[in-house]
């Protein structure tokens, strides 16, 4: 009887291990396309500049700013995420 039981804790393991998965998952590819949207915004935005302006240069400007401002909010957003994660609640220590 007990070996049903088992069977139950152990499904429910795996179950919990693969939405762990699943959700790790879910934030790489979010913060990838955040570091990729960066990019290719900024990107476009200097390239615009750079062609009005006639200086090429602006291009990989824009593109090197788009990616540090990406990474900026990617940290402060997930940053954030994991250090609520981790604080102690209301009567925890």
């Amino acid at each position: 009887m007990s070996d049903h039981g088992d069977d139950a804790v152990t499904r429910a393991r795996k179950q919990a291990a693969a939405q762990g998965r699943a959700q790790g998952l879910e934030v790489g590819w979010t913060v990838f396309s955040y570091l990729l949207a960066g990019m290719a915004a900024y990107g476009g935005i200097g390239w615009l500049i750079g062609r009005a302006v006639h200086v090429p240069l602006l291009f990989p400007i824009g593109m090197l700013a788009g990616l540090a401002i990406s990474i900026g909010y990617v940290i402060h957003r997930f940053g954030r995420q994991q250090a609520a994660e981790r604080a102690p609640g209301p009567g925890r220590r």
